[in-house]
């Protein structure tokens, strides 16, 4: 009761302490969008003329891939064609965003390969809320994996950091190694549907010491950017081989046009 007594008396204290740090690293930096770099009035956040371009993938879209339809048809739990023609190997994928239009590919190419890992917070809140259906569903999160040649280069993992991200705010466990890159496939740029499939048969693995974590656990698969699918289908084919119950797919982004 004391303790309890003590922590309520000081919490105003507490309280203006954190907003005294808050404005002091405002003053040391000034927060500013995460795309174009203009003055905002907080750390973490878009301005209005970039807040306005982010294209958000709202409903309708195919309740499998997670493409947005052109029209509403008015009729809830609609399959795309290519869902029909050619169903994922995962149970659902959903995406917070458009990679082909607004901010969003500015804010993917400074996290990946500019070290700009604060903007991974932002990304998690956008996904986190694309994905409330599949995180409420899931047992475990677990990060799309680079090839070790991949990560030596990169440093870090950005589907990992994501991952972390998104656990921190849904309480979610990670589990970091549920899959292994085993194969450092070639790029997919340019491949058909048919070639990038090819190109990533055998590329992952989940490693016998993670097999019981992900075991009869609904998995939630989570990158960056989400475009053919073909990484996705062959991770998560990995998944259930190793044991998983089901297989989700969350991304920040993913290619809508051209895929």
């Amino acid at each position: 009761m004391q303790t309890g007594r003590l922590r309520d008396s000081l919490a105003p204290a507490l309280g203006a302490l954190r907003a005294a740090g808050a404005r002091a690293l405002d003053i040391v930096y000034p927060p500013v969008c995460l795309s174009c770099r203009r003055a905002t009035a907080g750390h973490g956040g878009l301005c209005p003329d970039c807040w306005g371009q982010m294209r958000f993938i709202e409903r309708p879209y195919c309740e499998r891939l997670g493409t947005p339809f052109d029209m509403d048809l008015g009729q809830p739990g609609l399959l795309s064609p290519q869902a029909m023609a050619d169903p994922p190997v995962f149970a659902r994928a959903r995406a917070a965003v458009r990679f082909d239009e607004g901010p969003a590919r500015i804010l993917i190419y400074r996290f990946k390969y500019y070290d700009r890992l604060e903007v991974a917070r932002s990304m998690a809140l956008w996904m986190a809320r694309a994905g409330a259906e599949l995180l409420g569903e899931a047992d475990a999160l677990a990060p799309m994996p680079l090839h070790w040649t991949r990560l030596a280069s990169r440093r870090y993992n950005q589907a990992a950091v994501l991952a972390q991200a998104l656990s921190r705010q849904m309480g979610l466990p990670v589990v970091a190694r549920a899959l292994d890159r085993v194969k450092a496939t070639a790029p997919q740029v340019g491949l058909s549907r048919a070639q990038r499939a090819a190109n990533l048969q055998g590329a992952f693995r989940t490693p016998e010491e993670s097999r019981l974590a992900i075991l009869d656990k609904a998995v939630v698969l989570v990158d960056d950017v989400l475009t053919s699918g073909a990484s996705a289908n062959a991770a998560a084919r990995a998944l259930l081989r190793g044991g998983a119950k089901r297989v989700d797919v969350l991304t920040f982004a993913r290619v809508v046009t051209g895929a």
